[in-house]
């Protein structure tokens, strides 16, 4: 009698690298919509990344993102109790051929039957049972071989995302299809030729692939591409956690999606068509459809109140009432330094407009006022001429680097918690309604050795102000 044979691990890979333009004002570059508790109580990523955690089928899962999200991104998934998770660092975006290729190679080294589950950390799945379910399917075809994708059984005429084409049956996997092709986004009338034939469906961007059959199609059609992120792991320098690329390598990987790479060129392309309950999160008006609406069709998020308006979507992210009256179709979303106003059918235009914001060197498009470190977070309360004031919470345990300024003083007075204060050669410990004043040109660094959250607030005085005024001689997280 022979032993059946071990289904191969499937390796969550989540793909952490957009910017998420069109959710402005509240995804930003440094802290973009995959970021956000934009659908649940938890982020995007941890909602992507809790539908993989736990079952006895899934590997722990490896996240590929921007460098500049790190340290937030493995405080997101400690929370959610996922330890010690593979973070890949991109020092720049090069496209989903490379991310996949870069997840690829570190699986196929530990296990080169393993597959991977690629997932875009920003999508919206209301069916995680249909979800698992697709995910066993698929994984069945990609065993055997199969490049496999997810087509979505579409709802509606969508002119905003790309479809896919069915082929022939593949033999042995009810359900499964080879890929005939796939489809630009349509105009309406193939979108609806499409919908009434139901031989096309939503592409997701998820994927399935075999980690060895995924490397020897790219090196087939775009040796380019792999090349470089062999290069690139092959220099990568271990950081903390964190396996950082080596840019000069990188930058060479063309950017390309993998549609573009293996997909559409690939002749062992399948598709696992289901109906999971997906979004993709694209836009405002998005989040319009998914929400849950009055009996006029507004969706209220926060403190927001929508009357006399129909089909509207209201958020306030800073507390702030946001009121809406005789709008129709209508996104307000208000952060504590932006206020968006846009027509729905606008929704997804926001991309140049933020394009002027940056090019007339604002900070709104890049960052919020609250900005996240690996130690916590601190956020601007006031700017005047000579001085700022800030909030700083330091998470328990943690500690801010050894540095100095050139330009600035500081004084810090506990709000609540513990403070251990280094200034030069002292060490002095605060505690709630406690200050130290910190003069310009002394080595300090603040640390919090209790068990709760520090809170404080700081008051720097002097000639320059900005972040770039930090010399840093020590530090936890390898910022020197």
């Amino acid at each position: 009698m022979t032993n059946p044979v071990a289904a191969p691990r499937i390796h969550p890979v989540l793909l952490s690298g957009g910017s998420g333009v069109r959710l402005w004002p509240m995804s930003r570059e440094q802290h973009p919509k995959q970021l956000l508790p934009l659908c649940s109580e938890q982020s995007m990523l941890q909602d992507t990344a809790r539908r993989v955690a736990g079952a006895d089928r899934f590997a722990k899962p490896l996240v590929i993102c921007n460098q500049e999200h790190r340290f937030v991104i493995a405080e997101q998934l400690r929370q959610i109790g996922i330890a010690d998770p593979r973070i890949v660092l991109e020092p720049f975006g090069r496209n989903t051929a490379a991310a996949a290729a870069l997840a690829a190679l570190l699986v196929a080294e530990e296990d080169p039957e393993g597959l991977l589950l690629l997932l875009p950390a920003d999508h919206v799945i209301r069916d995680e049972p249909a979800f698992l379910a697709a995910v066993d399917s698929a994984a069945r075809v990609a065993a055997a071989g199969y490049l496999t994708t997810f087509g979505i059984v579409p709802t509606a005429p969508e002119t905003g995302y790309g479809y896919i084409r069915c082929g022939k049956a593949i033999p042995g996997h009810d359900g499964a299809h080879t890929v005939a092709a796939f489809v630009e986004k349509p105009a309406r009338a193939a979108a609806e030729s499409y919908l009434a034939g139901g031989d096309h469906f939503w592409n997701s961007g998820m994927f399935v692939l075999p980690a060895g059959a995924y490397l020897a199609e790219l090196e087939r059609h775009e040796p380019a591409v792999l090349a470089a992120c062999r290069a690139a792991l092959a220099a990568s320098k271990a950081d903390i956690d964190f396996i950082r690329l080596d840019s000069d390598a990188f930058a060479a990987s063309p950017s390309i999606s993998i549609d573009y790479a293996v997909m559409e060129k690939t002749e062992r392309a399948a598709v696992v068509p289901c109906s999971i309950g997906w979004t993709d999160v694209g836009a405002w008006s998005a989040l319009w459809e998914i929400g849950t609406k009055d009996e006029a069709g507004n969706v209220c998020q926060g403190d927001a109140i929508a009357w006399e308006s129909q089909g509207c979507y209201a958020r306030s992210e800073d507390g702030a009432l946001v009121a809406l009256l005789g709008m129709t179709d209508t996104v307000v979303v208000a952060t504590e330094d932006a206020i968006l106003v846009a027509a729905k059918d606008k929704a997804q235009d926001i991309k140049p407009l933020v394009e002027r914001l940056k090019k007339e060197g604002r900070s709104e498009p890049l960052q919020h006022r609250r900005v996240y470190r690996p130690w916590g977070f601190y956020q601007s309360l006031h700017t005047g001429d000579r001085f700022q004031v800030k909030r700083l919470t330091v998470k328990p345990g943690a500690q801010l680097s050894l540095q100095m300024h050139y330009h600035r003083a500081e004084h810090w007075v506990v709000v609540n918690g513990t403070a251990l204060v280094t200034r030069g050669e002292e060490k002095i410990l605060l505690r709630e309604n406690e200050s130290v004043y910190l003069p310009l040109g002394t080595a300090h660094r603040l640390e919090n050795p209790g068990k709760v959250p520090l809170n404080l607030i700081e008051v720097q005085s002097g000639s320059y102000l900005g972040e770039d005024d930090i010399v840093r001689f020590d530090d936890t997280y390898g910022r020197v």
